[in-house]
């Protein structure tokens, strides 16, 4: 079996080319769950809080159903439909809501301390949300699980998620160009379909890398050469 090699441009290019080939799964449910989002920010303009929470919900909802996605596709096999998926992340819906709320909490701390901490930590907890789908852990155990994955791959960890960033940028680039004299109703419009263009990204991006990062450790474990033996080789009998 080969080993996944952990660059920024290989980890990228294999969640693009998952994105293409399921481009109808990712984006029919990108545009469910944003549609449910737009709509509640129309009915609930002073709501805004409740508008905002209900979006983190639904976004941290569509990044688990990505991760489970990815799963079948590393599994060889896209044998799970869109409602399958969607109800696959429901057992673990709250945790991972309560992960996302501890590392955006840590990482904005972070940020705050001279910016550095907080992109250390956004680096070393990149794959904590497919740890908790995949592996079911608890909250700081997903944190700290993912801590060990990135051990040793920082830099292209780092390097992968500017990488992602910057298309989203640019995708986001484009549509407030294209939004820019549109009347609100049309500019929403816009912003929900960036939304759901970008939405896959991330979570592809983080799946990716957790799948390839767990196959380069696992890797490494099996080559380990073996511990010699306390008490040296057993004699040879010689007649």
């Amino acid at each position: 079996m080969s080993v996944v090699e952990i660059r920024p441009g290989a980890i990228i290019s294999r969640a693009f080319q998952i994105y293409r080939d399921q481009a109808g799964t990712l984006l029919g449910a990108a545009l469910i769950i944003f549609a449910i989002q737009f709509l509640l920010a129309l009915l609930l303009p002073r709501l805004a809080f409740i508008a905002g929470l209900a979006a983190f919900i639904l976004s941290v909802f569509y990044g688990g159903m990505v991760v489970n996605l990815v799963r079948d596709v590393q599994d060889g096999r896209r044998d799970h439909s869109t409602g399958e998926l969607f109800r696959s992340v429901t057992p673990v819906l709250f945790p991972l809501v309560g992960l996302a709320i501890v590392a955006g909490i840590g990482i904005a701390i972070g940020f705050v301390l001279i910016i550095i901490p907080g992109l250390i930590l956004l680096t070393i907890w990149a794959v904590a949300a497919p740890v908790m789908v995949i592996e079911h852990p608890g909250v700081f155990a997903a944190l700290g699980r993912s801590r060990d994955l990135v051990r040793g791959y920082g830099w292209p960890v780092f390097g992968t998620i500017v990488l992602a960033a910057l298309v989203d940028l640019a995708v986001n680039i484009v549509a407030a160009v294209v939004a820019s004299g549109l009347s609100d109703a049309a500019t929403a419009v816009v912003n929900w379909v960036a939304a759901t263009l970008t939405a896959p990204i991330f979570a592809l991006t983080s799946a990716s890398l957790y799948f390839a990062l767990l196959a380069v450790k696992e890797h490494a474990v099996q080559t380990e050469p073996a511990a010699p033996s306390p008490f040296g080789d057993a004699p040879q009998r010689t007649i």
